[in-house]
């Protein structure tokens, strides 16, 4: 019991030496909350676009004033049939939505970030249609959120970098 106390001990000790800083230090009103008020969301096609936009924008804010960036997103969405009996019906769908995205500086017209985000889930088929479609879609809602977090991550952590060499 000494030894793990004194491990523990140890440990907590060295913790402040990792430099592990939180991303949004300062809360709503830190660095990085206010550079991500300046990211304008362009348009994305599609409902699963809408979806992914709706939720950046409940990420990021709405920008006040004139941007000084603008996230441009492309999806992919697609449905894949995995799971097959042997008369050949599919019991099982996978989802997979990826996004490129890219963020533009709204000054001088470069992009500063391109990368990609995805998520996949998993679909039971039923002999439903309408329990099968309701799955497709509440699988589309969820994976547009977790796209949507990946991309804002992604861009919060470059805005925190952006303001460290300043």
């Amino acid at each position: 019991m000494k030894q793990r106390l004194s491990l523990l001990l140890a440990a907590t000790l060295l913790l402040p030496a990792c430099q592990l800083q939180p991303i949004y230090a300062g809360g709503g009103s830190g660095a990085v909350a206010t550079a991500l008020h300046n990211v304008d969301v362009a348009q994305i096609d599609n409902r699963s676009g809408w979806l992914v936009r709706q939720a950046l924008i409940d990420r990021l804010g709405t920008p006040q004033g004139t941007p000084a960036y603008r996230l441009q997103v492309r999806l992919d969405d697609s449905i894949n049939g995995f799971g097959i009996r042997t008369d050949d019906a599919i019991t099982r769908e996978r989802r997979t939505l990826r996004a490129r995205y890219q963020l533009v500086d709204a000054a001088g017209g470069g992009v500063v970030l391109d990368a990609t985000a995805g998520s996949d889930a998993g679909i039971d088929v039923t002999t439903s249609e309408y329990a099968t479609i309701a799955a497709e879609q509440t699988a589309l809602e969820r994976l547009s959120v977790e796209v949507a977090n990946q991309i804002a991550t992604r861009v919060a952590l470059y805005l925190r970098s952006q303001n460290k060499r300043q």
